[in-house]
């Protein structure tokens, strides 16, 4: 029988030192006893079971990661991708002089909206047939393809810019939610004394050859949950006002994505 051959990577052996370097660092200074260790082993196992690890992950980590990365770098900021992002969208096309239409029943409840973008680059160029995928909760708060009695691709779509970089986009106004709190990683937050909620958002991707991925959230102007937001994935640059046209609500917001 031949010998596994084992192949080191010098990246994860970085990373695992710096983590345990700096985990002692923590033990000690938390001064953790054997049965609040225990009980954080026992949680995290629950965690991991329930399959919260991702939506902890993205509550706790992600906008710090982010934050990290992109701060001090030009372009739209990124956020979450969020728990609820789902591969295969649909395509949406749409008549000419008229926006696109996110997929949604024909019985859609909510209020009307129209969001407009704009999408260049970091050197100002107008960006044509940049692929923009976008994605919502619906009325009752909820994203279709997991809490929701909706079609799988409820509320959810992509589409191209024009020649000019830009979209319009008919859909509803979404709402804040609360993200799932009854297993570990609402346990947690009742042990910070936290509430689960998110502001009202809607999620984009963009993808444009010769530069990097944009995902990235957008927020509205005066929502109540915007400073205490659970995810902490706000950005001052993401917010936009929602205009109240009498039959609609509008909002518009511009995008810049980083060159490859």
């Amino acid at each position: 029988m031949s010998e596994k051959v084992i192949q080191k990577n010098a990246r994860v052996e970085e990373v695992y030192n710096l983590f345990v370097k700096h985990m002692k660092s923590f033990l000690k200074e938390a001064n953790l006893n054997h049965e609040e260790y225990t009980n954080f082993v026992n949680w995290a196992d629950r965690l991991g079971r329930e399959g919260e690890l991702p939506l902890f992950a993205d509550v706790f980590f992600e906008s710090h990661v982010l934050r990290a990365m992109y701060t001090d770098k030009p372009g739209t900021q990124p956020s979450l991708l969020g728990p609820y992002y789902i591969e295969g969208s649909p395509l949406i096309e749409r008549e000419p002089g008229k926006p696109f239409e996110l997929t949604q029943r024909p019985d859609e409840q909510g209020e009307l909206f129209y969001f407009k973008g704009n999408v260049s680059n970091v050197d100002g160029k107008p960006l044509k047939d940049v692929k923009v995928e976008m994605w919502q909760n619906d009325a009752s708060g909820k994203y279709s393809g997991f809490d929701s009695d909706a079609p799988r691709y409820n509320m959810r779509g992509y589409f191209y810019t024009d020649e000019n970089g830009d979209f319009e986009v008919k859909t509803i106004v979404p709402l804040p939610y609360s993200i799932p709190d009854q297993g570990p990683t609402g346990e947690f937050l009742d042990y910070m004394g936290q509430h689960p909620m998110r502001p009202a958002h809607l999620h984009f991707m963009f993808e444009a050859e010769g530069h990097e991925t944009l995902i990235t959230q957008v927020f509205f102007e005066g929502d109540e949950w915007l400073e205490t937001d659970v995810a902490d994935g706000v950005r001052l640059d993401l917010l936009t006002k929602l205009e109240d046209k009498g039959t609609h609500k509008e909002s518009t917001l511009n995008f810049v994505m980083r060159k490859a």
